[in-house]
């Protein structure tokens, strides 16, 4: 196996952000009210993950197809960190950029503007 491109090396060089690798989005329809209970809930959800990582490692590995234990926390770390918990200036800018970027070469059909419930 021949690596063509780091896509992090890759976007990290080209903006100077983290890579957003995913979110979560949720419907305004449902209003405020739920929307915070979803995000409190995620949340505390990651922040548990976070702060118990052995036992999270050892669920995850479930899922892991054979990768051993070192790999898999490496693997984890990558996806599953402080940026997870809370994105910040850096990783809020970052989610924006790849949303302009992909408007840009009209990979998407409109123009987003990321919102963040509180």
């Amino acid at each position: 196996m021949k690596k063509i491109v780091d896509l992090g090396e890759w976007w990290t060089a080209r903006t100077g952000l983290p890579l957003p690798l995913g979110g979560n989005v949720i419907r305004r329809d449902l209003g405020p009210d739920t929307i915070r209970k979803v995000s409190r809930l995620l949340h505390e959800s990651i922040a548990y993950a976070l702060a118990h990582r052995e036992e999270a490692l050892d669920y995850a590995l479930q899922f892991g197809r054979g990768l051993d234990r070192a790999k898999a926390d490496r693997f984890v770390g990558m996806y599953v960190n402080e940026l997870t918990l809370e994105y910040g200036d850096r990783g809020r800018a970052a989610v924006q950029r790849l949303m302009d970027e992909a408007w840009d070469k009209r990979l998407i059909p409109q123009q987003v503007v990321v919102e963040y419930s509180s």
